[in-house]
């Protein structure tokens, strides 16, 4: 039949069905679309609670925060507001860090915010009310997490959730619960009271970080900060399986992992594709010694090309913490923002100049309510944003003139087996990293006569003798109050210890978080059946801890501190040429360098002639054109960036 123009007809009944199911599909693939785009491209800037408030922040000063944040520093790029840890304990006498007792949570076994500081969080024990307001602003909503699961939950061995069925798990016929996923040999080394890793080889565990992280979503959440899970603290079993996760939401969650203490490059590579950012340092705060430990890292990391590799539906960053400028408290306190950064204008620039050239996401820490105006400035200098979204080529330029720069250090290279002294420790701690790496090879048993046998590992040679590090290696014994049998897979297992201190172990990881500046510390406490104590000897000649599988390699803690000058270089995307000048000393310094050197590394699609015009990005000035080398007098602690076009 036909129908003649603009006749009136009615669809056929089948058709709106069609129609309806056309439009599902295409919202369906339109979510998942969403959900799965490039979401992380440049490295994220925002706020963070934790250098003001440490845990104590509450749902008004954390509003009042975005709402600065979304008027002031949105238009910048800074866009995340993070609330950090602790939101579900409770603030009252005796509640701190590792405390146990005070924390909320759900018959699931999953932590809610504190109602008393959280009050809209009554409605869903959770934080939409927060998250809707944060959106309203045009920014992005925030949380910080711990590893696994609760000791709290634990204890009270709560049910798992199956978000499939909204019923307690159940898999091979039997009811999973919290005791049979946490590990409790594994809780944090520094809040061994409040969580512990779970067992991801098993479907129950990965069924409880399921139903955690489809809350977190159900939340409204775009940003989670993992903790206590990378450095010494590494789990990457976990990490793994969070970054799965997270993939089969509907909504883009970044994922940021921390802590950094002693993370390497050959450690990062197992990791970097599945997160977003991920420290490599402790954490900062304001003093000069923290800040100037961040050079030889960020160097590090760039010259291997992590800068916006490739990461969790996206791009990952190395992450060098936040930065502690303006109102501030102080680490691990149950006290708000109380006194000002004690980095100087010099040193606070210096910082922002590092972290926009490493790249690094900008993470701002202090109170937004009494920003001032010298802090607003370095947080918004148009050329270092722009470098730091923008740049490419972001390395250590290593020919500066006029000062030394580089420090020695051994290279791990060993001696054959034989001609060992094993009484030379002064000096010398165990650090941790990947077990690829070459410096972890060369652990070997030296047995002493009558007595417990030695681990040692030679590090030197001196006058024709190796010279090592060497441990006593004890069988660990389990404590009274252990609730652990001693299982044939830990027969194997070790605790090191120095001669003639009793009842001191060797710990693979700190029992409080360290800052940046305090990574090279011999720790010992109280020997315990705790996985951070244990200690396996390989066939390769690896000394692994069962912590976080790293391995253990000697290092010199004999360092008199980051001293000299340093320069960063990157490019732009008109042939720009940014030159920082960072002098890391106490006492002014003249800092140059030769425009052939910069041809040297850049090559002459930078480089095209001797004499380049010259501006200076903090001041702004016009330089005019330069010739042959750059110069500058540099202030102590201080930096000086330049734009160039050569």
């Amino acid at each position: 039949m036909e129908l003649g123009l603009g006749a009136p007809t009615s669809p056929p009944p089948w058709r709106g069905h069609l129609l309806f199911r056309a439009l599902v599909i295409f919202l369906c693939l339109w979510v998942t679309s969403e959900a799965n785009e490039q979401h992380v491209e440049l490295p994220p800037r925002g706020w963070n609670s934790y250098d003001s408030f440490s845990w104590t922040v509450d749902e008004n000063a954390y509003l009042q925060n975005a709402k600065i944040l979304a008027e002031k520093l949105l238009p910048h790029g800074y866009q995340y507001a993070v609330i950090d840890y602790l939101w579900y304990r409770r603030y009252v006498d005796g509640a701190y860090t590792d405390s146990y007792g005070f924390d909320n949570i759900d018959e699931w076994g999953r932590p809610f915010p504190d109602l008393q500081r959280f009050p809209s969080s009554k409605y869903d024990k959770g934080f939409s009310q927060i998250a809707n307001k944060v959106h309203e602003m045009g920014l992005k909503f925030g949380i910080h997490l711990m590893k696994g699961i609760s000791t709290q939950a634990v204890n009270a061995n709560t049910p798992i959730l199956d978000i499939e069925t909204g019923k307690p798990y159940v898999e091979n016929g039997r009811q999973w619960a919290a005791r049979d996923i946490g590990l409790t040999h594994k809780t944090c080394a520094w809040m061994p009271h409040g969580f512990m890793s779970v067992n991801t080889n098993i479907g129950a565990g990965r069924a409880f970080l399921r139903s955690l992280y489809r809350q977190y979503a159900d939340w409204g959440v775009d940003f989670v900060k993992v903790d206590c899970i990378f450095g010494t603290d590494y789990s990457p079993e976990e990490v793994i399986t969070i970054s799965q996760l997270l993939q089969e939401l509907d909504r883009p969650i970044v994922l940021s992992i921390s802590p950094g203490t002693e993370v390497t490059v050959p450690l990062a590579e197992n990791i970097s594709e599945h997160v977003n950012m991920y420290r490599i340092t402790g954490d900062d705060w304001d003093n000069w010694k923290d800040v100037s430990s961040h050079f030889t890292v960020s160097s590090a990391f760039a010259a291997a090309n992590k800068i916006g590799a490739t990461g969790l539906r996206g791009k990952s960053w190395p992450d060098l913490d936040m930065l502690p400028f303006g109102w501030l408290t102080d680490p691990g306190v149950n006290q708000g923002p109380h006194r000002p950064c004690n980095l100087t204008f010099d040193e606070q620039k210096a910082q922002m100049t590092l972290w926009s050239m490493a790249k690094s996401p900008l993470i701002y820490g202090g109170d937004l309510r009494h920003l001032d105006n010298s802090t607003f400035s370095i947080m918004t200098n148009p050329t270092l944003l722009k470098i730091n979204y923008y740049s490419k080529n972001n390395m250590e330029f290593h020919y500066v003139y006029g000062e030394t720069t580089s420090n020695t250090r051994h290279s791990g290279h060993l001696s054959p087996r034989y001609t060992v002294n094993p009484t030379k420790h002064d000096g010398m701690v165990v650090g941790l990293t990947s077990c690829t790496n070459d410096q972890a090879n060369g652990w070997f048993v030296f047995p002493q006569d009558g007595k417990s046998d030695h681990i040692c590992r030679i590090y030197e040679t001196e006058n024709g003798k190796n010279v090592s590090f060497c441990l006593g290696k004890t069988k660990p014994l389990l404590a009274s109050d252990d609730d652990i049998n001693e299982k044939e897979e830990d027969q194997t297992k070790f605790h090191l210890a120095v001669a003639d201190i009793n009842d001191s172990c060797l710990d693979a990881s700190a029992s409080r978080r360290r800052t940046a500046s305090e990574v090279k510390l011999l720790m010992f406490s109280r020997c315990k059946w705790h996985a951070r104590q244990m200690w396996e000897l390989n066939d390769k000649g690896n000394l692994v801890s069962s912590y976080s599988r790293l391995c253990a390699t000697v290092e010199s803690s004999k360092e008199a501190g980051i001293t000299g000058a340093r320069a960063w270089i990157a490019t732009g995307s008109k042939g720009e040429i940014y030159l920082a000048f960072f002098n890391l000393d106490s006492v002014s310094r003249k800092i140059t360098v030769r425009i052939s050197d910069l041809e040297k590394v850049l090559g002459t699609a930078f480089v095209r002639k001797h004499s380049c015009s010259c501006s200076d990005v903090w001041s702004g000035r016009n330089l005019g054109l330069v010739e042959e080398e750059i110069s500058a007098v540099v202030n102590p602690h201080g930096c000086v960036v330049f734009e160039l076009m050569c």
